[in-house]
């Protein structure tokens, strides 16, 4: 999965402002409106989804990009009311955005046996551990966009770091989602992690290994 939000140069304080004072009326409300029918639909497309993986293995790939699409709407919008991005979220799961952008791989095929345990076991395994920790992080995200809101108020601009833990919130967040549902495969997190860790390392030290022996005499 690959969710990015855009870290922009400058920051409009006047948009800032906007948001902060009229977000929920122009921004919030119109957008909340139209999501909650467009989520209904998308839970009944979930449910239905289930019974056809269940017999098929598979998950039709319109169902699919739908709620790809909808997924995208909501990062553009909360992407705004986070104050992550500047400008207007489009409207419409076509909608399409600069700023942010949201790619989830079609599963070609899901194991039936692996639903089943998700459906029966998911809140054990995947929704209470990854819930536990997105806790603490909402938390330390929130008190982290309050002091960013008063940094781009002054400077225009919004701190990098502070920015790049906010949209690795949000990406872990939907990441879980798509785990606890068939949304995405269920694979091991934190073994693809330090699989990907390890061979960062590795690379790193066969990178060294070459500088020094191409550095002697």
């Amino acid at each position: 999965m690959r969710l990015t939000i855009k870290h922009q140069e400058n920051y409009s304080r006047g948009e800032l402002l906007l948001r902060t004072f009229f977000g929920w009326i122009y921004i919030a409300l119109p957008h909340m409106f139209l999501l909650a029918f467009v989520g209904l639909w998308s839970n009944i497309l979930a449910f239905a989804t289930w019974w056809i993986i269940l017999f098929t293995g598979e998950y039709p790939k319109s169902m699919f990009d739908f709620q790809l699409k909808y997924q995208a709407w909501s990062l553009r919008v909360n992407a705004r009311i986070l104050n992550l991005s500047d400008g207007y979220p489009t409207f419409g799961i076509s909608g399409t955005d600069d700023l942010t952008s949201l790619e989830i791989p079609y599963p070609e095929k899901l194991s039936r046996g692996t639903l089943i345990v998700k459906t029966l076991f998911g809140g054990f395994f995947v929704m209470i551990p990854h819930g536990f920790a997105l806790y603490f992080r909402f938390l330390w995200n929130m008190i982290l966009l309050f002091l960013a809101w008063w940094v781009v108020l002054f400077t225009g601009s919004f701190p990098k770091s502070w920015h790049e833990f906010s949209v690795g919130t949000l990406r872990w967040s939907l990441r879980g989602y798509g785990k606890g549902t068939s949304f995405t495969k269920l694979k091991g997190h934190r073994l693809h992690f330090l699989a990907s860790n390890l061979k960062k390392k590795s690379d790193y030290y066969a990178l060294e290994r070459h500088n020094d022996y191409g550095t002697k005499d």
